[in-house]
Formats: structure tokens, sequence, C-alpha cells
């Protein structure tokens, strides 16, 4: 599989083929996972909260189930604070889709179960991070991740 240099550091991953696919191994769900557009950008996410931010992978969540609606959906990376508290839904997408609204509206229905104080989406390519500020309901964009509690 020919994937695109992403804009994140490098990072090293393990991977294998099985069955004409390529998988690479997941840390935070220990297996090997097939590796698709969208599963490369998620791996470099988990990758970068874990080696810029000092973050713990017993604080990271990857598809995250949670019901919205009366639905299950999956949140593609939940951050957690010390006292394992959501802090930071993450949505990624393949390099080939434009990060949009509608990405933005998804990240923000899952924030209606979750209530999380950050959020980032990204394809890889471009990252938005964004703080919501409930007491104001309102939101700022930021130019780099900074988590609040």
């Amino acid at each position: 599989m020919n994937l695109p240099k992403l804009n994140f550091p490098n990072y090293e991953f393990r991977t294998q083929t099985s069955e004409h696919k390529t998988l690479v191994f997941d840390i935070i769900r220990k297996k090997f996972v097939t590796l698709t557009p969208e599963e490369w950008v998620r791996q470099h996410v988990v990758q970068f909260l874990m080696e810029e931010h000092h973050i713990s992978m017993s604080r990271i969540a990857v598809e995250y189930m949670l019901k919205w609606n009366e639905m299950q959906h999956r949140c593609d990376v939940l951050v957690f604070d010390h006292d394992f508290k959501p802090i930071l839904i993450i949505e990624c997408k393949s390099t080939q889709i434009a990060i949009s609204q509608k990405v933005f509206d998804q990240v923000a229905r899952y924030n209606i179960t979750l209530k999380v104080p950050n959020l980032m989406v990204t394809n890889g390519l471009q990252h938005f991070y964004a703080q919501i500020d409930f007491a104001n309901c309102a939101y700022s964009f930021n130019e780099k991740l900074i988590l609040k509690s």
C-alpha cells in the first residue's frame, strides 16, 4: 500500500501482510488492524499524542463506543485526563477527505454525549484544534493542540 506522507513527525509502525492486506499494529488496541488510509492517520495521531504530548497509552481510547440519539457511534480517538475524565475527542479522516463543516458536525454530535473541552479534526495533512467554552456556548480555534480540563 502506497501511503502518503502526513503532516506529523515520522513515526515507526509495525506492519505485516495477511491475506493480501497490509496490517498495522495498534498499540492501544494491542492487535493488528487493517491499514486503511484513515487508520494511517489514526495511528499517526496516537503516536503524536504519546510522543509530542506525553500522554500515556492508558489515557487513550481508540474507536471509543458511545450512544447518541439512540444509536451507537464510535469516535476515532478519545483522550482522558489523569482522573480518566474525557478531555479530547479526535476525528480522523483519510487524506482524500476534505475537512468540512460536516466533519465538525460529526465531532460536535459526539460531544453532545461526552461534553469534552477540546476537539481535534484531522485528515493527516490539516489539523484543526478547538476548545469549547460551555459556560458561554462558544468555541475557539487554536493553531496547536492545547489540552484544558
